[in-house]
């Protein structure tokens, strides 16, 4: 694609403070956008934890780091029918099942000792199936819905996605078998959300026409999922560029925990934008 035509997008999640791994993310997604288009978009379907003034913080960092989008900006708790059509979409295909396991459940049945050591995927322990044959129309108000990794890719067939960034640069091809061992039958609706991370991220990069994804390297290994689903819906693929980290002086990833890094904090001290650019290296 022409650099002129990049449409690129920073997403948030209005639960803290933005510190400086986000302003490195805004900036990169900012300046891979070129001549293009710049997006924002708020990933506010953990309304638990989400709160509006951390979101009208984030409109206040964002404009202070000097970027500019277009409005209105697009909200994930407007767009739960959206969700909703996906996952109807995949019951259809038969790639769904209902999934009543708690979080002390998978831990319980990963620990008998035929189980061995738990493999971590994009979303922590792989599942080990317990519930896997439920039929959809089981389903209770209180499942969560889970992607039959296996039948899935079966469906699909080879998944690809391209990486424009450095530390990943080229088409990737994930491996089926590594992918049913390593990531699992990942969940695509929560029991409080209606929806995930993963389904939600690959549906709203479709409606942007997001050409181009920028994010953290911690999400890569989830990108296959992501390639996955928009194989299964039928949705346009964008390229990818992954960034490295921003990390602490102990090599610990920034968390919106990290008050101290805070651009609120850099801001209230006397910084300026430049001063976060020569923070974060760019």
């Amino acid at each position: 694609m022409r650099p002129e035509g990049r449409i690129t997008r920073f997403a948030p999640s209005p639960t803290g403070p933005l510190h400086l791994g986000h302003a490195y993310s805004a900036l990169i997604a900012a300046e891979r956008s070129g001549p293009g288009q710049f997006l924002l978009r708020i990933e506010d379907i953990d309304q638990n934890r989400c709160r509006t003034a951390f979101e009208a913080q984030i409109f206040d960092d964002l404009r202070w780091l000097g970027l500019r989008w277009p409005l209105p900006v697009m909200r994930q708790s407007d767009r739960l029918p959206a969700y909703s059509a996906a996952l109807e979409k995949l019951a259809r295909l038969g790639v769904l099942y209902p999934c009543i396991c708690t979080r002390g459940d998978i831990r319980a049945a990963l620990s008998a000792p035929q189980e061995g050591v738990p493999v971590i995927g994009p979303d922590g322990v792989v599942y080990p199936g317990t519930c896997r044959g439920r039929d959809i129309a089981q389903a209770g108000a209180n499942d969560a819905l889970r992607l039959d990794m296996r039948r899935a890719l079966g469906l699909a067939g080879q998944v690809r996605f391209m990486e424009n960034g450095p530390l990943h640069h080229g088409t990737h091809s994930p491996d089926p078998d590594w992918m049913i061992a390593n990531i699992g039958d990942v969940v695509l609706a929560r029991r409080d959300m209606g929806t995930s991370y993963h389904l939600s991220v690959v549906v709203d990069d479709a409606a942007q026409g997001i050409s181009e994804v920028t994010r953290g390297a911690d999400l890569f290994d989830a990108t296959a999922i992501h390639a996955l689903l928009q194989v299964l819906l039928e949705l346009p693929r964008p390229s990818y560029w992954h960034h490295d980290l921003i990390r602490d002086e102990h090599g610990k990833r920034l968390a919106k925990r990290d008050d101290a890094r805070a651009i609120a904090t850099y801001r209230a001290a006397g910084a300026t934008p430049a001063d976060i650019r020569a923070m974060v290296s760019l």
